[in-house]
């Protein structure tokens, strides 16, 4: 099977900041067909799915203002430089929820929307986790709870569970726990 690469003629940068590079990139298809794509690059983030010995998910309660919607999500962020990812994914939890993780362990890596977006997303699984004296953000979440995993899986089909980390790791997670 002979593959054949689209053709990138030139990039031009329209904005950027430490949240995101947004360009355009003048793009040409292996028949002839030119177009312009915009581009947006993200860092890298890392989320943790953090379970129980009860199968009780730890799952925060936010205000997402982009699509005007209260949503549960999992805990995380953005990877600060050269930072370790599970490191910098168990620092996202215990700022976000003032709960420690006991364990890390890669779960999933992936990218939410390769068509136009570049940002790298690895979910970590973590087993267990310590309360620790730490308030979490008010700004993080409105609320923080344990939720029974089979209980979130279902809350996707109710939409109140709409972002793509959160839904591939609650799947993914259900897969692993049989």
């Amino acid at each position: 099977m002979k593959r054949t690469q689209w053709k990138i003629h030139g990039e031009k940068l329209i904005d950027e900041n430490r949240h995101i590079r947004l360009s355009t990139v003048e793009v040409e298809l292996p028949d002839g067909v030119k177009f312009t794509q915009y581009v947006a690059r993200l860092p890298h983030c890392a989320m943790t799915l953090v379970l129980n010995e009860n199968r009780e998910v730890l799952l925060m309660y936010r205000h997402r203002f982009i699509i005007d919607k209260w949503v549960w999500e999992l805990p995380g962020g953005y990877v600060d430089g050269a930072e370790d990812v599970a490191a910098a994914a168990a620092r996202e939890v215990e700022e976000e929820t003032g709960w420690r993780p006991r364990t890390m362990e890669h779960l999933v890596t992936y990218q939410p929307a390769i068509g136009t977006l570049d940002h790298p997303q690895q979910i970590y699984l973590a087993r267990g986790a310590e309360s620790t004296d730490m308030v979490p953000d008010a700004n993080e979440a409105e609320d923080i709870r344990w939720i029974p995993l089979e209980e979130a899986v279902a809350m996707i089909d109710r939409g109140e569970i709409v972002g793509a980390a959160t839904v591939v790791a609650l799947y993914r997670a259900l897969s692993l726990a049989g």
